[in-house]
């Protein structure tokens, strides 16, 4: 089967597609790491997802695609960046995407754990000092709530609103230590770079990597047994290597969820004393590669295991590639591709975040890392896409 696709230099090639990998679901659980995929949200095809309008969303496709998820032995994080949050999915909506996702979770045993943040706040109207720490904390609480309530474990997000008002990394250490104090269970502590939220900058009171982290390892130090793992999106396998050795060198077992969708194969198989789990966005896009690997690292095949992860690598580096902001749009571009949603769209109109250059790429990638699991309705659908863009495929 052809198709004819535009390059990344605006020419066009006949491109040849491949058969689909030989993926598995897992006959057990997958147990030699831990695996979360951070889903995306289906809005409604007739409803007004135009930025600034309120979420609607698809409930149906939206949680089928969270069964699929589980179906592949993966866990499902929900709540997070890839869903959109505080980039097109507002407060409400998140609030009943954690309660729908939670219940269908304990519906079939899958795991799942949920963001909580402070994105029901505008961080522009956040007083300073101490009255603007209270508002922020009051607002964690609000949804580590609803989080907790309905089941899920809890991921305390990097907030817009703290770092609006913080001042110092004691303002940061002051608001977490008493989430942490507070937590009645262990959480997930999620450190997001600005390459993914540019609103982010100076998280941890600094915007030295190596200051920031050191104010990060002593709010760890100081609530043993209070955090599950951290998950760290800076995109920098050096500093998640030095950051996990840290980690695996505290009391009791704290795990590092890798974030890094560029480097991912290597963190997840480790250097043969450490490796990281994940909690990742591209998760959501190769899960059938991703679990057939980790039933690879399971059944001690770890060299089959790493190779499928290297095979999505130039897939998962250009979903995630400048500006990061907006690889969710490759998420959901890869869901309509497979036939898991029936339109190419999202919340907040976010699908123009990119290109038809880049899409085509995606495509492209995508079917040489078997990924494109119906090549006939993923052509039928690319042409269609270009046919709207006036190129004749």
């Amino acid at each position: 089967m052809t198709i004819t696709l535009p390059e990344l230099d605006g020419s066009l090639t006949h491109y040849d597609l491949r058969e689909p990998g030989a993926w598995t679901q897992p006959t057990a659980p997958i147990t030699a790491r831990i695996a979360y995929a951070a889903a995306h949200v289906v809005p409604q095809p007739l409803a007004d997802n135009v930025p600034g309008a309120p979420a609607a969303v698809d409930w149906d496709t939206t949680l089928a695609y969270r069964h699929e998820l589980w179906s592949y032995g993966l866990g499902v994080a929900d709540a997070m960046d890839t869903a959109q949050r505080g980039m097109g999915l507002d407060w409400l909506a998140t609030q009943e995407l954690i309660k729908r996702s939670a219940a269908e979770a304990a519906s079939v045993g899958g795991a799942i754990a949920c963001g909580a943040g402070t994105d029901q706040l505008d961080p522009a109207a956040v007083p300073t000092g101490r009255a603007g720490l209270n508002v922020v904390l009051d607002a964690y609480r609000e949804q580590i709530e609803i989080v907790a309530g309905a089941g899920a474990k809890v991921i305390v997000m990097a907030s817009r609103a703290l770092t609006a008002t913080a001042r110092s990394a004691e303002d940061y250490l002051e608001v977490y230590h008493t989430l942490l104090d507070e937590a009645d269970r262990p959480v997930i502590l999620h450190w997001l770079g600005t390459m993914f939220d540019p609103a982010l900058a100076g998280y941890w009171g600094s915007d030295a990597v190596s200051t920031a982290t050191e104010t990060f390892l002593s709010l760890i130090r100081a609530h043993p047994g209070k955090v599950d793992g951290v998950k760290v999106s800076l995109l920098d396998a050096a500093h998640e290597v030095s950051l996990r050795a840290s980690l695996d060198a505290l009391p009791g077992r704290v795990r590092m969820y890798t974030g890094d969708d560029f480097n991912y194969p290597e963190l997840i198989d480790g250097d043969g004393e450490h490796h990281s789990d994940a909690l990742l966005g591209i998760f959501a896009a190769i899960y059938p590669a991703a679990s057939t690997a980790l039933q690879a690292y399971d059944a001690g095949d770890p060299a089959r295991g790493r190779a499928i992860l290297d095979s999505t690598q130039d897939l998962g580096r250009h979903i995630f590639s400048a500006p990061t902001f907006y690889y969710k749009t490759g998420v959901a571009f890869l869901s309509w591709l497979n036939g898991r949603q029936a339109n190419f769209s999202m919340v907040g109109g976010l699908q123009s975040g990119r290109s038809i250059l880049h899409l085509a790429q995606v495509f492209r990638l995508a079917d040489r890392a078997g990924l494109l699991l119906d090549p006939p309705l993923a052509a039928h659908r690319m042409r269609l896409l270009l046919a709207v863009h006036g190129i004749e495929a």
